[in-house]
């Protein structure tokens, strides 16, 4: 019987596999594959002038002092917009997981509310809500903090919730029982258990609020993404590649911390783990004491500003429109403006898919020798010269790949692509083939190896060895990281479109420069649509692969 269900269920992942496969080659139809269409006239010579930039970037004293000033910017818009998602997070995500009520109809309510709302502010992009941000309270640093804080305090929310749901409950039963209060049962009981996971998965969120603040300045609230604009439209690659490469030392150092906290988290009975684990405290109070001291006292930024009458009528004029106040036709009481966004929202799909096709295909070819334990030779019984340097080569293209954000590759491809979902597509891989292959790797780090070295010591090939032992253990774990990135992908599709990679994204950004706030809305919801789709088809598929 066991071995009937094993064969049962790798014969279903391999039927998802070839419909993976399927669906792929689907979203390639989408695209005109002829030269004349896909690229621009001058589209490889500026690819040429893009990869001299890439090593001769500028490196005079003014270009590199204002990628340091600028630097500073995202990093203190990064560090307060986490610090206010963290609080929401934590107060909505208790709340969403029922720990705090007795009874189980209060526990029903509460999650279905609370877990709406999580879901609500996680959907919409943080480049979106910048947008309306500034569109509501103009260019102030609020406007890119809040649009950070609200769906990283989503996504950070419905993880904390699903973790304290998961906490074993004989503890928390043996609290009650001692009469202890709800806040002390929350306090004494589930966060001790969950706090070491809240923290890391915290710290994997700021790597990533890092780039999101660097996306923020694209709405022209300053930072690291206003100099690469810049430097863009005056068609200066040099500069561009150095402010990307301070956008990537600000996510390597960020890792570094990440994995510096983690450590602590995981050594806490030896004395250094305390004392990393203190060290990596006070460096986070003095970099979210030092932002927000930047931000009122040098930024000149008062939250008291943001509820003035001036900015309370733009921002009522603003929301108003977006419901369809004082129109007689709204966009989305409209059957052709329908008709047009849901064109759209099917471009979108198919970009999104092209994204995670492409980044799986590239993730693939590479995460063999990114292994560290195939590089060292501790898996397969094998070592080589070359182990090594290829491993660091990797690692090193992955950690690129993934520091660059999808939009600063997306405005790089559209001076050689045309526009449309390839090029959006092409920037989604590349940004997220780095993530998947670093997920991918360390899925193979984990593996027991004793299985994988007796089929080498057996004589298996190379090939044998990839094919007939490493991959049906690993297959699970990679279908589900290939569903999660895509679900982040369909929710990124629509910044890339915002400097013409086509779908949703483009139409959003004509809209909000002709201020047609109910076609705004409009978009919204098909966007949002998307995201539901993207949601119940990974969960779906996930249950398969399971």
């Amino acid at each position: 019987m066991h071995k009937w269900k094993t064969s049962f269920r790798l014969h279903k992942r391999f039927i998802l596999s070839l419909i993976l496969l399927a669906v792929f080659g689907w979203s390639l139809f989408a695209v005109k594959w002829d030269a004349d269409e896909v690229y621009h006239a001058g589209g490889i010579p500026t690819l040429g002038q893009i990869f001299k930039g890439l090593f001769q970037p500028d490196l005079s004293p003014e270009v590199l002092s204002k990628g340091l000033e600028a630097a500073w910017i995202t990093l203190a818009y990064a560090v307060a917009g986490m610090s206010l998602a963290i609080i929401y997070a934590f107060i909505v995500g208790v709340l969403a997981s029922g720990t705090l009520t007795s009874s189980r109809a209060a526990r029903l309510a509460n999650k279905v509310f609370f877990r709406g709302i999580l879901g609500f502010t996680r959907s919409i992009h943080e480049l979106v809500w910048a947008w309306l941000f500034v569109a509501a309270i103009g260019f102030s640093p609020f406007a890119a903090i809040f649009a950070l804080a609200i769906p990283y305090g989503g996504i950070l929310g419905r993880i904390f919730a699903d973790m304290l749901n998961d906490v074993p409950k004989e503890p928390i039963k043996a609290l009650w029982a001692a009469g202890a209060s709800k806040l002390e049962v929350l306090f004494y009981g589930y966060l001790p258990l969950v706090r070491a996971d809240m923290i890391s998965y915290t710290m994997y969120r700021f790597e990533c609020s890092i780039r999101s603040s660097a996306i923020m300045s694209f709405v022209g609230l300053g930072g690291l993404g206003y100099q690469i604009q810049l430097s863009l439209a005056d068609l200066k690659y040099d500069q561009v590649w150095t402010y990307v490469f301070y956008l990537i030392a600000l996510v390597v150092l960020v890792d570094i911390w990440s994995n510096f906290v983690r450590k602590g988290l995981t050594d806490r009975k030896r004395r250094r783990g305390f004392s990393t684990g203190w060290r990596a405290s006070l460096l986070a109070a003095l970099l979210i004491a030092g932002s927000w001291i930047y931000i009122y006292f040098i930024d000149h930024a008062d939250i008291s500003d943001l509820f003035s009458d001036q900015n309370a009528e733009y921002a009522g004029k603003f929301f108003g429109g977006l419901i369809g106040l004082n129109e007689n036709n709204p966009a989305f009481f409209d059957a052709e403006s329908w008709a047009s966004a849901l064109k759209l929202t099917y471009e979108t799909l198919e970009m999104s898919v092209m994204a995670i096709g492409f980044s799986t295909i590239a993730a693939c070819l590479t995460v063999i020798p990114a292994a560290r334990n195939i590089a060292s030779g501790n898996l397969t019984i094998s070592k080589k010269w070359y182990n090594w340097p290829l491993y660091g080569l990797v690692r090193l293209v992955y950690i690129f790949s993934r520091s660059v954000p999808e939009l600063v590759w997306a405005m790089m491809i559209i001076f050689i692509l045309k526009p449309g979902i390839l090029p959006g597509a092409l920037a989604l891989a590349l940004h997220n083939f780095g993530i998947l292959g670093k997920l991918w790797a360390e899925v193979i780090e984990d593996m027991d190896p004793r299985p994988i070295r007796n089929l080498a010591a057996s004589g298996a090939s190379k090939i044998e060895t990839l094919f007939y032992g490493i991959l049906p253990i690993v297959m699970p774990r990679f279908l589900t990281y290939v569903l999660y990135r895509w679900e982040v992908i369909m929710r990124t599709t629509i910044v890339v479109g915002f400097v013409g990679a086509g779908g949703l994204g483009m139409d959003f950004k004509l809209a909000m420069s002709y201020f047609q706030y109910t076609q705004i809305t409009l978009l919204l919801l098909c966007y949002m649509i998307l995201v539901v789709i993207a949601d119940f088809a990974s969960e779906s598929t996930r249950k398969t692969v399971k």
